[in-house]
Parts: C-alpha cells; sequence; structure tokens
C-alpha cells in the first residue's frame, strides 16, 4: 500500500507542477515517518524515496542506525536547544529554527564537530499561538543576525499552516511565506539563501506546491494514519 499511496502522490506533485509550468524536479517530497516502524520506512526506501521527516530526536536517533546510509533526514518537528547535540551532523536540514538561541547552540555544536548546518527559519504565518515560529514582521531581521553565526547556512523558510478542511484556505499563508522568502532575498544577506520553501502537507501540498513550495512534507499520504499506539522499533 505505502508503495501505492507513494506513486500517487508523486503523480499529484507531477501533475501539479506541469500545471503551474514549473519543473517536477522543482519539488522534494520529504516522507514524514514519524510514528512509522521500520518496516514502512524501509518499504518507502525500497519504493524511491531518500527524504524522511522526523519530530522528535529520540525516534530519529533510534531509526537513522537501522536504514541505509543514503538517506536524508529532516528534522522538521520543535527542537530543544538540549537535544541539538544528537543530531548535529546526523541531518541533512533543520527546518525548524524559531529562535536565534536555538540558532546558537547549533553553531555552536556545527563549529565544535567540525561540520556545517543547512537550517530554515520557521515561520509561523498564521500567527497561531499553539504553534512555534517567528513572527512574519520579525523574520527578516533574525535572519541578519543568524547569517552572521558560524557553521550554519540559513537556506529558507518553513511554515506549518493551520489545519482546514479545505487546502484552499492555506492559500494565503502559502503566499504570504513565498513574498516574504522574496523580500528577503532582496536584501542580499550575506549567508543567507531563500532557495528552499518548506510548506505543505498531505491536506494541502497542492496548494503549496502552485505557491512556490520546493519542499513538501507528507505523511498520511504515503503511510496512512500515524501509530500512536504502537511503539516504534528500537
Amino acid at each position: 500500500m505505502i508503495k501505492e499511496n507513494l506513486n500517487a502522490v508523486k503523480r499529484t506533485i507531477e501533475s501539479c507542477c506541469k500545471r503551474t509550468g514549473r519543473r517536477h524536479s522543482e519539488v522534494t517530497l520529504i516522507a514524514v515517518s514519524k510514528t512509522k516502524p521500520i518496516a514502512d520506512l524501509q518499504e518507502a526506501y525500497e519504493a524511491g524515496v531518500r527524504d524522511f521527516g522526523e519530530n522528535k530526536v529520540q525516534e530519529l536517533l533510534g531509526k537513522i542506525p537501522q536504514l541505509p546510509s543514503d538517506i536524508r533526514w529532516h528534522m522538521i518537528g520543535h527542537l530543544q536547544r538540549n537535544k541539538v547535540k544528537y543530531i548535529v551532523g546526523h541531518v541533512s536540514m533543520i527546518h525548524s529554527v524559531d529562535s536565534l538561541r536555538l540558532a546558537e547552540e547549533i553553531s555552536r555544536e556545527a563549529v565544535k564537530q567540525k561540520t556545517e548546518v543547512d537550517i530554515l527559519l520557521e515561520v509561523n504565518v498564521a500567527g497561531e499561538e499553539s504553534k512555534y515560529g517567528i513572527a512574519v514582521s520579525e523574520t527578516a531581521e533574525l535572519a541578519e543576525r543568524i547569517a552572521l553565526l558560524p557553521g550554519i547556512h540559513i537556506k529558507g523558510l518553513m511554515t506549518i499552516a493551520p489545519f482546514t478542511a479545505d487546502p484552499e484556505d492555506n492559500r494565503i499563508f502559502f503566499c504570504k511565506l513565498k513574498q516574504l522568502s522574496v523580500d528577503i532575498q532582496k536584501k542580499n544577506i550575506d549567508n543567507v539563501n531563500m532557495s528552499v520553501l518548506s510548506m505543505g502537507m498531505t491536506g494541502d501540498y497542492t496548494v503549496a506546491i502552485e505557491e512556490g513550495a520546493t519542499c513538501v512534507r507528507v505523511g498520511t499520504g504515503i503511510f496512512g494514519e500515524r501509530y500512536y499506539d504502537s511503539p516504534v522499533e528500537p
């Protein structure tokens, strides 16, 4: 079923790209594998997935050694500063940087490990109190400050849009994030590149692609409902 679901998502992405005049290669599909057992991830890998997104550090670290080394792991959940040391050097990108203090911790750990870390700034475009993220009005200034830190590189922006029955409701938020990325790019800040827009999930990724997403994070659409009651394999 995972292979069939994955192929359906890929066809939808390709169709959406054609409709909007974009190349299919411009959009990276991140399979959101949180709470899923190793067998599901292995099946997705064998079906061609190389980018996986995880929300929790402990779960991520448990999965990495059990799966092929060419997987690109994405940290897409809220990241606590005391957990940074565990994932630097193990993930392809951290999508959820939402404060200067978190960026400083990532920078310190990157320097300590003599490595470089690609990050996205998480923006709370909808202004939801229940969500993490930087306010739209504060993002450019924060980008300028984080850009000065050694060992990390800002590659773009990420947002988690509101849960809604109608994906069209989120178009306005995807438009705002895209415009924000354009505005920041125009500032020509050293060490800031707005080439990545991580936005859109199972319910609204087609709208996100239409508005410029370069990464879409799809979990349920590939793996089915989450297994909250099932333990993740060690």
